[in-house]
């Protein structure tokens, strides 16, 4: 799979999604359904965040910060070794790249905004904001789902199906995968804001969390929330339902065709093919179940915005590590890309030198 091919499927997906969110005759129908009604249209939200003390507050901006910046860096040098080096263009790398690109967004939708806060002591976000945090929050939340789920097909296919890999994995069938991974974010989280907007708020307008999440801001509606409620819970439990269940009978396959290779080391390699991802799997399920469990069992709100900061922070950032400490294709293309860029700051240097 060529450079070429990836960007171009790259292109074709983003553009492709992008006019299906808009041309989509189920949108219209959602929105004439959506139009609000006697609606009281508020300015802004009042994010409480993790900490009123200002002390906490100065120690956890130079936390997030620090975090932020590992996410943003690790994430991007992934992207950038793989695109650099043609020994990575491959389905497994493809998508690699498109979910550590989903997690620097998925990141970027609530810490800038939260490091703001901080620096700035201001607790407040428009409503305009608040609209928009939580559609692109809930579109890459989906889209890190997607992904985590394709990912999965794919190992199954590498080694329950090797002689076929490339034939099942070709780069019509994985530019199609990212397309459907995209459409179905934009749809759900299309979904969740338009119905949102629908919401009428009262005067207490205190949000318990660092951002702008869902459920908080339904809590605060003073008409009625029946609808999206069982819409979320019903998107919910059908989004993480089917996922899961590919991903556990994906591993279950792939565990069976592992125990059958008869040596030690082939039963190594193939297992060091999938670990990294079902590292990320865990990690990412795991954080996110933790949190439903946690906000299920108590009514402290300001528990559930700490425990968020795992599913939230925390795994998008350790996502570049577990995928390049173990991964010798990833730390070889690491030290081309150091190789390009010293190169590369060699010759600007020595340009620099001539009047």
């Amino acid at each position: 799979m060529s450079l070429q091919t990836l960007e171009f499927m790259l292109i074709c997906c983003y553009t492709l999604v992008i006019k299906s969110a808009f041309l989509c005759p189920l949108f219209s129908s959602i929105i004439s359904y959506m139009e609000p009604e006697n609606q009281t249209r508020v300015s802004e939200f009042i994010l409480l965040g993790l900490s009123e003390d200002t002390q906490v507050q100065s120690l956890l901006f130079g936390l997030f910060l620090s975090m932020y910046m590992v996410t943003f860096t690790g994430n991007l040098l992934i992207i950038l070794a793989i695109i650099s080096d043609s020994h990575l263009h491959t389905p497994m790398y493809f998508f690699l790249s498109n979910l550590s690109f989903t997690d620097i967004c998925f990141t970027s939708t609530t810490v800038p905004k939260m490091l703001l806060n901080f620096q700035t002591e201001s607790k407040t976000i428009t409503y305009e904001s608040c609209i928009i945090q939580m559609y692109f929050f809930t579109l890459f939340g989906q889209l890190d789902n997607s992904l985590l789920t394709v990912m999965a097909f794919d190992r199954f296919a590498a080694i329950c199906r090797p002689l076929h890999y490339t034939v099942i994995m070709n780069p019509q069938l994985c530019g199609f995968l990212l397309l459907v991974s995209w459409f179905l974010s934009v749809l759900v989280s299309l979904l969740h804001g338009l119905m949102v907007l629908r919401l009428s708020f009262c005067t207490d307008l205190e949000i318990p969390h660092f951002f702008c999440e869902i459920t908080q801001v339904v809590r605060l509606a003073c008409s009625d929330t029946y609808l999206i409620d069982i819409v979320v819970y019903f998107e919910t439990g059908l989004l993480g339902v089917i996922p899961i269940t590919v991903i556990l009978f994906s591993y279950a396959k792939i565990s069976s065709s592992i125990l059958r290779i008869s040596t030690a080391g082939g039963k190594h390699k193939a297992f060091s093919t999938c670990g990294s991802h079902l590292s990320v799997v865990f990690l990412f399920y795991g954080t996110g179940l933790g949190v439903y469990l946690t906000s299920a069992t108590t009514q402290n709100s300001r528990a559930n915005a700490i425990a968020s900061v795992m599913y939230t922070v925390v795994t998008p950032m350790l996502n570049p590590f577990i995928y390049s400490l173990r991964n010798k294709d990833i730390k070889e293309a690491f030290k081309k890309l150091r190789n390009i860029i010293s190169i590369k700051v060699l010759f600007v240097s020595n340009l620099e030198k001539f009047p």
